[in-house]
Parts: C-alpha cells; structure tokens; sequence
C-alpha cells in the first residue's frame, strides 16, 4: 500500500541564490519518508541547480509548519552540491553507485548526504526525458572533477550585494596588527615577533602572510628551506612555556643534504632550548598519533552506521551497536587524540616547557592538537568569538587544506581527510563533559560541521591564504570586475535569524569574573602547589561490576567502547601524566582555568546530536537535552520579562530578543532530535525471534556476552 499526496498541481518554483541557476528538474518524483515499510510519502519536483539539489512538494511553497531553527540558505529538502557522499540508483531492487556517464537509468535514486541526511526519491512516475536529465545532471554535477572557479562560491561572490553584519567579533589573522594584538594577550611578545618575510609569498605559498616566530630566529633563517624547519609559534601559556609547531624536511633524501637540514634544526633548537630557563620538547605527530589514511578509514566505517535506509536496517544494527561502533576505531582515534593534548598540556603546564609539533605540512594534526591545547588551557578559545578566532588562526590563515581534505572538487580520495570534523568531535567531548566552560553550544558544533559543505562562504573553500588570495579576482566572469566579496561563516545571520542563534549560545556559561591581580595571582599559585599533593584514592577497576551495576546509564548515554579496551591499554600513559590527569581530576573545576577531558572507558562517547538527528528511532520523545533547554529559556524568558518591567527605559532592558523562543513552551511536542528535527513519527521495533529474546532475558548472561549491551527497550539511542 502507498499513501501518498495528490500530485502538485500548483507550480512550485525553486527559491534561487543570487547567482544560482536552474540546470535541470523533473515533475511527478515521488519522495519517500525514512522507510519503515509503508512507502509513505509525497509526490513533487526534483531540481538541480549549480548550488544544490532541491525537492519541491507544496509544502515548499507555504510558510505554516516552518521549522523554528530554520537555516536561510539550505532548507530541509535541499542538499548542496558539495555536501553529497554517494548517489545510488536502485535496478530491480538491487543497489548500484551512480558515477559517470549511465547506460540505463534507475527507477529509484538513493543520496547519501555529508551531514548523514538519506533521501529515497522513486522516478516510475516520471517521463523517461526527465528520469535521464534529472538523474544525469545529479550525478555529473556533485560527483565529477571539477575547477576550483565553478565552485558556486564565485557565482555568488559575484552576484550577492556586499551587505554583511559588521559586528562580527572574530579575529580574521589577516594583518600584522592581528598577530601583535593576539601576541601582547598572551604576553608571547617578550620571546616572540611577528614577520613580514612572507609578504608577497616570497617564503613559500603555504605559509600565511604574517605569522609569528621566536626573537632569536633570522629572516635568512626563515628564507633557507622555504619556511621548512622553522618553528611558528601557535601560542603561549601564562608562565611563559609556549606551543610553536613545525614542518618537517622531506624524509627521503641523500644524505648531504640530510645532514646539513639536521646541523640547521640542532641550529634552530639551540636558539630556543637554554636549559635551566628554556627547555624544549619535540614531538613529531606522524610517529605518534594515526595516519590521515588511518582517520579516514576509521570515520567511513564510522559514518557507515548513522546513513540508515529504514527502520529494519536500523534495528539489524541496533543487536551488535557496541561491537560495530568498536571496530570503526573512531572513538579510539578520539581519545588518542585527547590523551596527546593532555600530555602537551602537561608539559606546557607542570614542566614549564616550549613544545614544537611537528608535521610533514604542519596543517593537519598540528591544527588539531594546538587548537585543543588552547581550548584545554585558554578559557577565551572556549568563547564563541575566541574559538572562531582560534579556527581562523590555526586552520584558515594557518593553511589547513580544506579544499583536499574535504575533497570539495572531488580530484583525488587519496587526500580526503575528516581532520577539522575529528577537532569538532573532540571539543564535543569537552563541551558534553564542562558545559558551564563553554559560551556556544553542541548546535553550534553541529551547525559549524554542516557549513564545512555551504560554497557561499570562502572559509572552508580554500588550501590556503595564498589561494584565496590569488582566486580573489573576478577577470574571469564578465559580471564581475573588481575583486570577488567572499563571506566569512562567522556571519551568522547569513545562515540564521536572531531567534535560531539562539540555539548557538550556551544560557548557562559561566562568564569570567574580573578578579584584580591580587586574586589572580594567589588563584595560580593555589593549582600549582595542589597538583604536588598526594593522589586520592585511585577509583576501582571498573571491569565487569561496572556493566551490571550501569547498564541503563551507559546504554542511555551512548556509550561507544567496551570499557575493558581502556583498562588494559597497552599504551598507558608515563607515571608523571597518569598523576598530572588524576590530581587535576581530583579537585574542583575551574570553568575559567585550565581543562582536562576524561578520557577513561566510556567517558568517550558519540556525538549524538550529529550523527542521530536525522533518524527518527533515535528519538527520546519530550526528552532529551531539548527538555533541560525548554526549562531554562523559559526562566530566562520570564527574567527578562520581569527586568524589562523592572526598567523605565525598554532600552536599558536586557536585550530579550535572541533567547526569547516561545514554541518551547511545550517541550513534550518536541524530541531530542530537536532543533534539526520536529517531532516524527513513533517508530515501531519489529520482533525479534524467540531465541534472541531468550539469550537476553537474564541479565548475568547479558554481561558475559561479547557484545555486552542489547537495548531490549529501544531506548538505547
């Protein structure tokens, strides 16, 4: 049985971006819920333009039931170009991936999304001229090489009016002045300076126009190996230790040449190391973290579980969740990850020690590991307008290729990379473990992973300043003569109105006090001589106790290891780490000090907001942290209320504007898949067989099994 719509009768247009053009689009497409068996749906147009594909039904051209977090640029059935995966086409019910030129066309096309959205769209009622159209123009235009200046970035920098919010607060990088500011706030510019050697890509055109190094480096120094070998400085610690990263020489080379790059680094170390006043560690991140190859591999099997086609396929995987989440080694990546930044931490910290990341490119997991240090030890990187400063610094000026590593020309998978969404999970971390630490929220993460793939924004679109730089002019589009108006994604108001940035703002940060030195400075002294205390009582080996004991806790908290991996690791950390990590745990939280993530067993968990969103078995109906934030917008609603009451001017009231959000009122008409999602459909578990029910009835065996947890409630999500 098929419960469909009428078909539209009214013409539904799609609604165009200045400089986005209607390619091509078929009527009569057919668009399935999420299956779950009853091919329900609703009938309408599949469009594809040079921005995004777009499903039109006559929902699309009413305004009623819009989602209160709407985004302005890419609505609920819209898909850009860049955020498609894989197309699949589906012949005589068997799956085949579309690439290429195509022989025979399918009767039902499958896209999986980048933000791990999943449409199912029927063509068998479709005329055959627009099946191959429609089906064609999908797959040429999102799976196909393609020059960087067709990306629609340039269509629409040179079209969209130049109307931006000025009060934007982030730190762009851009300047001198930029890097002097970022310098005397960190009090670095007593060892360090900030060069102009790079002016006009004369070093090398990777490295930002301006950057920063140690006092004692020379220019000639930094102009020998094109910028090879120096160390740049990332940022520096209260006590004067800084963090500088460096790219590395090419290993394999003769061995003059050898010897000579190593006598000018020994040069280099000598300059910085001066014991007993400068010490210097090195720590070379391609010998002790996972290999890009290794990162990629682990989130395709990891993504693999969250693109569900329907609700059986869902269940199926819901038996053996633990094991399958175990052996993607995503959330292992995770933590080595963390466990790296708090061993960097530790020697910024106790030991009082510069540390110098290398990197082949120092573009890739030097970004990641100098920009959880800071969030770890900065209480400003935990800011909104600091963290984006934090990501223009060490990422966008800092030359992260983000065009190779997200593959948004698809030119070669050999360089695709998940590095920036492996940062995000891992401040995630952070953010689900401190929220008071924080002023933006898990949606602004979120958020900020889905405008990895939105071309009207120049940040996430380039390898490096100097090709920003030099694809700024428009000479090549008769529409355009002076230098493309690139957008930056800090902006907003571009994606969201007021009341959606609401969702981006943690209500409950805990902002810093203005202590004066005094305090400050008996306040620094207090951490360091607890962390010289004796350890408190080691907590129990939680091995098998623990499972019975927690079940319902881990199982509601997607928890996504078998806690015995983290017990028995061969890689435990040195002793002096081990009581740095356990000393700092052992005592109160400082929101505005430094951080240190749990990194034990099933302290590493899932993103959930990200990767469950969109699967409507996920949801806790009415709950959720959806609920906690009804509660507490609702407080701050009546607060306001009452101080603009309070206030003989409105003027003078606390602005109540943004977080002002009226439909929570209800939470119970809301799931946790909220705010990306509205409330669904209930989804119904289908039955296991008999003998699956009787290995799950008693709870002893349930420890013992080698998958330990099956969810017999459907709540495990």
């Amino acid at each position: 049985e098929i419960h469909i719509k009428e078909p539209i009768e009214k013409e539904v247009n799609p609604h165009l971006l200045p400089g986005e053009l209607l390619l091509c689009e078929a009527s009569t497409v057919y668009k399935y819920m999420q299956e779950d068996g009853s091919n329900r749906g609703t009938y309408g147009k599949l469009v594809c333009t040079n921005f995004k594909i777009s499903f039109l039904d006559d929902d699309s051209a009413s305004d009623d039931n819009e989602p209160q977090f709407k985004n302005k640029i890419v609505g609920e059935n819209d898909i850009t170009l860049q955020c498609v995966d894989q197309i699949y086409g589906v012949y005589d019910e068997k799956k085949k991936l579309l690439t290429g030129q195509l022989r025979k066309y399918p009767e039902k096309l499958i896209i999986y999304c980048k933000d791990l959205r999943v449409f199912n769209f029927c063509l068998r009622y479709t005329k055959e001229e627009e099946v191959k159209r429609i089906v064609s123009g999908i797959v040429h235009h999102s799976q196909t090489p393609k020059l960087l200046k067709r990306l629609f970035l340039f269509s629409y920098a040179s079209a969209a009016p130049n109307n931006t919010d000025g009060r934007n607060q982030t730190v762009m990088f851009e300047t001198l002045e930029d890097w002097r500011d970022e310098l005397e706030r960190t009090k670095g510019n007593v060892k360090y300076k900030a060069v102009t050697t790079n002016e006009g890509y004369r070093v090398s055109e990777r490295l930002p126009l301006y950057f920063v190094v140690p006092m004692c480096i020379s220019e000639e120094s930094i102009l020998k190996y094109d910028g090879r070998g120096i160390p740049i400085w990332c940022w520096s610690c209260h006590n004067g230790a800084a963090l500088l990263k460096m790219s590395a020489f090419p290993k394999e080379q003769d061995d003059s040449t050898s010897q000579t790059q190593k006598a000018f680094l020994d040069g280099i170390y000598k300059t910085i190391s001066k014991p007993p006043y400068e010490l210097l560690k090195v720590d070379d991140l391609s010998s002790s973290l996972p290999s890009l190859q290794d990162i990629q591999t682990a989130y395709t099997r990891f993504k693999q579980l969250f693109l569900i086609d329907n609700s059986t396929d869902f269940w199926a995987t819901d038996v053996k969740w633990f094991s399958l989440l175990e052996s993607t080694n995503w959330l292992e990546i995770i933590r080595r990850v963390l466990k790296k930044a708090i061993e960097v931490a530790e020697c910024l910290e106790i030991q009082h020690t510069n540390v110098v990341l290398i990197e082949e490119s120092a573009t890739d997991l030097c970004c990641v590991i100098s920009s959880l240090v800071q969030v770890m030890m900065d209480s400003y990187s935990r800011t909104k307008s600091g963290f984006q400063s934090l990501i223009q610094k060490e990422w966008v000026i800092g030359g992260h290729c983000f065009l190779d590593r997200c593959n948004h020309l698809h030119k070669s998978e050999k360089e695709e990379a998940p590095v920036f969404l492996l940062l995000l999970n891992c401040v995630w971390q952070l953010v689900q473990q401190y929220p008071p630490a924080f002023e933006f929220t898990e949606t602004y993460l979120t958020v900020l992973s889905d405008s990895l793939y939105v071309p009207i924004f120049s940040t996430f679109f380039f390898n490096s300043q100097h090709q920003r730089d030099t694809n700024k002019s428009g000479e090549s589009l008769k529409t355009q003569s002076g230098p493309f108006r690139f957008l930056t994604v800090w902006d907003w108001s571009v994606q969201f109105d007021p009341k959606a940035q609401a969702f981006l703002n943690n209500p409950l940060y805990a902002e810093k006090p203005k202590p004066d030195k005094s305090q400050r400075k008996t306040a620094r002294f207090k951490h360091q001589r607890q962390l010289s205390l004796p350890l408190t009582q080691a907590k129990p080996s939680t091995k098998r106790g623990f499972f019975r004991e927690e079940t319902d806790h881990l199982i509601k908290n997607i928890l996504g290891k078998r806690i015995g991996k983290f017990i028995n690791c061969s890689d435990e950390p040195p002793n002096s780490l081990r009581e740095f990590y356990e000393s700092w745990h052992s005592k109160p939280v400082d929101y505005h000090g430094l951080l240190l993530p749990r990194i034990d067993g099933p302290e590493i968990k899932v993103w959930a907001q990200r990767y469950l969103r969109w699967i409507p078995e996920a949801q806790l109906h009415g709950g959720g942290t959806i609920a906690t934030a009804a509660k507490i917008l609702d407080l701050m609603e009546e607060v306001q209320s009452l101080q603009v009451k309070m206030d003989e001017e409105r003027s003078q009231a606390v602005s109540g504007d943004v977080h002002s959000v009226p439909m929570l009122r209800n939470s119970a008409r809301l799931s946790s898949l909220f705010p990306f999602a509205l409330l669904q459909r209930q989804s119904v578990k289908p039955a296991l067989p008999t003998s699956t029910w009787k290995d799950l009835e008693d709870e002893d065996d349930l420890v013992k099994r080698d998958d330990e947890f099956v969810d017999l409630s459907g709540d495990m999500l």
